[in-house]
Order: C-alpha cells, then structure tokens, then sequence
C-alpha cells in the first residue's frame, strides 16, 4: 500500500505534519523524493545539516523520527536543494522569483548496502556565490556546474531520473509506504505504477481532501503541465481541477508542540486517517 501525500497549497500546505501523524497510525515507511531549504530562512537547519557535512530539511528529518526506523534523513531524500533569496530580488536559475538555487544533493549516503552506493553527487549553480559555510562544508570541488536551465535538465536525465527510479523501485517493494510530495507538486516519483498508489491525501490549511489513487493518478495523466524546477510538472491544483474527492475533511489547528509530536498529531487528524485508509481498501488500523 503506498499512501501519497500532496499540498493544495504551494506554501506551508501542511504535508509533513499530516505525513509524520499518517505514519504514527500506519507505521508505513516514509519517504520525501524531493525536499528544499533556505539557506537564510531556514538557516537553523541549514547549520545543523552542514555541521555534519550533510544536506538535508527538517522534513525529511521529522519523517525519518516519525517512522522510527533509525533511518537518516537522507534515506529517504535522494534529492535536496539549497537556496537562497535572489540577490536584488531579481529571479535566480530556474526561474523562481526572489530565489536563487545554490546547490543540489542528489544521492542516498548511509545505506545499508554501503557496498553498492557510491557518496551523493553534488550539482552547484556556477552564477551564484555560494556562501563560504556552505563551500567549507560540502565537497563542491567535486560539485556539477551548470549555468543554464539546458544544463541542469541534462544533468537531471543522467543523475536526477535514475535516483528517483532507483526510490522507486524500492517503494514499490515496501509493504506499506507514505510518500510526501514537495511543494505542489501532484506526483513526486512518476516512475512508480499509478496502480501501486493506493490512496491520495491532498492536504491544505484546515483541510484535505481524499481520492482514489487510481483516479488521481488518471487526472494527473491529462492535467496540463507548467515549468517548474527546470523540467514539466505537473501542479497539483490543475488535477484536482479533474476530479471531485471522496471525501473532505477538517483538519484541526495545531500548536507548535502538538506539530512535533506525531502521536498528538494522528490522533488531531484521525478522521483524516480514517479516510484515506478507507479510500486505500484498509478498514480499521493496520
């Protein structure tokens, strides 16, 4: 069963409190293929990453506790990027307004299977400065350069495609799996089988709303697809454009305590839960 977690809405959706209580619940593993960070608005984390020569977001970290696997973030993250605001607020690589990308990580260090994974590949945007803490920390001698949208999609075809399916793969074979999207972004791993996706939760401030996966998956087929991060996305407003849920339901307002603990959380959204189970073919807990 692979339960996917997508936002309505492009910022501060609420996917990965609503994924952090969803594996609570199911004791699913979790996965984030995509994450991003700020270098200046996310800066705490950003250090804590960077003190340990890593890159990583709280959310694939707060995933990694929450399934309780003693996974590290990465496991479950092949790709990360940093950012910062766009010097002038002007728009940086990739076509983000008042945002600049500075570095990707695009790999899984800390396997189990050390023997079969090399250390993660490096991209880095050769038009930015990229500030010396970030520089010091992370082997960018060794870092991709690109300079154009061009050449970051040619890297993508040979780093970024075959990770993705690599996450793929391995989420197929697991039991049960939770897959949080990033941004609105409606499918974050489009090599898995839209069968395989057994339920979706699109989640908002205050709601989500429940579809079949394979209907979801249908709609994400004929939505019409905008540039994004370099390459065609498909956004997750234009499917839900496509098809009605369900079931809607109300997602409670939670305190900052209550958004770290996943336990408070699947109990808050147990309704939701109850629902997206439902919709997936699971009466009851699993």
């Amino acid at each position: 069963m692979i339960l996917l977690v997508v936002g309505a809405d492009r910022v501060d959706a609420g996917k990965t409190t609503f994924s952090t209580g969803l594996l609570e619940r199911t004791g699913a593993v979790g996965y984030k293929p995509r994450a991003g960070n700020d270098y200046w608005f996310d800066h705490d984390d950003c250090r804590g990453a960077l003190a340990d020569g890593r890159l990583y977001g709280k959310d694939a970290k707060h995933l990694a506790a929450a399934e309780g696997r003693g996974r590290e973030p990465e496991r479950l993250n092949p790709v990360h990027r940093l950012w910062r605001p766009a010097p002038d607020g002007g728009t940086g690589l990739l076509g983000k307004s008042d945002r600049e990308f500075l570095v990707d990580r695009v790999g899984r260090p800390s396997n189990e299977r050390a023997e079969r994974d090399g250390a993660p590949t490096f991209v880095r945007n050769a038009t930015a400065d990229v500030p010396d803490a970030v520089a010091d920390a992370l082997p960018l001698e060794d870092a991709i350069p690109v300079e154009t949208v061009d050449e970051v999609n040619e890297i993508a075809a040979r780093r970024y495609i075959p990770a993705f399916e690599e996450l793929a793969t391995e989420v197929e074979r697991r039991a049960d799996a939770v897959v949080e999207s990033y941004g609105d972004i409606a499918r974050p791993l489009r090599s898995v089988e839209p069968a395989a996706i057994s339920a979706v939760a699109a989640v908002e401030p205050g709601r989500a709303r429940i579809y079949p996966g394979d209907r979801y998956c249908h709609a994400c087929e004929i939505a019409s697809s905008s540039p994004k991060d370099g390459a065609l996305e498909k956004r997750v407003p234009d499917v839900l454009g496509y098809l009605d849920p369900i079931e809607r339901v109300r997602l409670p307002p939670l305190g900052s305590d209550e958004r770290t603990d996943p336990a408070r959380i699947a109990r808050a959204y147990s309704d939701a839960n109850d629902a997206l189970l439902e919709a997936a073919g699971v009466n009851g807990d699993i």
